[in-house]
């Protein structure tokens, strides 16, 4: 299993929180999907989890804790993808569903659809049974902070934050892989914009047989470059290893491109790849082998 909580120039946030306050909840978070796959469970079951908890934790840019847009509010966009069957579901631009991740498996699992947006999402998760929350239940001074700096100019939006988003790649017992995607969107981002998250194939993508992706980054331009399913395509067709298909697509298409971010991914044979071309990426990796790491920098 492999989790992210954003990539970016990190120098920032450990100034304001302990590096150790960071390592440990993606350890905890980390430790929470694995056991679901521990224990026997599915990959999608554990990527819903650890998504679920990222989403919960103020630290990181998802959920609680989301990045406010250039009006003072949050919009929360995500999507998670079943690599047995390769459907999906996504969720964006909701304002006041606690746990986007929740809702976008529901579309996957309730409906025919792959994506639900705005007030359709939101009279969707009523009909679901989920919990609504007021809008500031997702704003924290940090996030009120962030965006003021960025009003005055303190930081640049994209350049000077780390890119807020979250996300989990599991391989299960099974050899199914799943992968998850959640984010409250970049500072100071115009009301109605929706970036890779929630789109899938350029924020998150899962195969069985290939690989799972979930990105974190400038999302724009991992839309414009189909990030996600560069990856595994470059894995499926090209018979490259899911690490250099990372690297290239990070280092070289998106970088290319003028983007930075990062993804994480595990191929079919439990592979993990954690590639960014940032300061850092908030990340965390552990498998059946006995690996467990928890990382920011590089």
């Amino acid at each position: 299993m492999v989790i992210h909580a954003g990539a970016g120039v990190v120098s920032g946030r450990l100034a304001a929180h302990p590096r150790a306050h960071f390592e440990a909840s993606l350890g905890r978070i980390l430790d929470a999907g694995f056991d679901i796959l521990d224990r026997g469970g599915s990959s999608l079951d554990a990527v819903t989890v650890a998504v679920r908890m990222l989403e919960d934790d103020p630290l990181f840019n998802a959920g609680r804790g989301s990045g406010l847009t250039r009006d003072g509010t949050a919009e929360l966009d995500a999507s998670i993808m079943d690599g047995r069957n390769q459907k999906a579901g996504a969720v964006a631009c909701v304002t006041r569903v606690r746990n986007p991740v929740e809702l976008a498996r529901h579309v996957m699992e309730k409906t025919l659809h792959v994506m639900l947006v705005g007030t359709g999402a939101e009279q969707f998760a009523l009909e679901q049974g989920m919990e609504l929350v007021p809008n500031d239940y997702f704003h924290t001074d940090d996030r009120r902070a962030e965006l003021e700096a960025v009003r005055r100019g303190g930081i640049a939006a994209h350049a000077g934050a780390p890119h807020g988003t979250v996300g989990a790649v599991a391989l299960d017992s099974q050899g199914h892989i799943a992968a998850a995607t959640s984010t409250g969107g970049t500072t100071n981002k115009l009301p109605g914009r929706v970036g890779d998250s929630p789109i899938i194939g350029a924020g998150n993508y899962a195969k069985d047989g290939v690989c799972g992706v979930s990105a974190t980054g400038y999302g724009e331009y991992f839309i414009r470059a189909v990030a996600a399913h560069r990856i595994a395509a470059l894995v499926e067709l090209r018979g490259q290893s899911l690490e250099e298909a990372a690297r290239e697509v990070i280092h070289e298409t998106i970088g290319s491109l003028g983007g930075s971010g990062g993804v994480i991914a595990i191929d079919a044979a439990g592979r993990m790849v954690l590639e960014f071309n940032t300061e850092g990426m908030f990340r965390g990796a552990r498998d059946s082998s006995g690996r467990r790491e928890v990382a920011i920098t590089r």
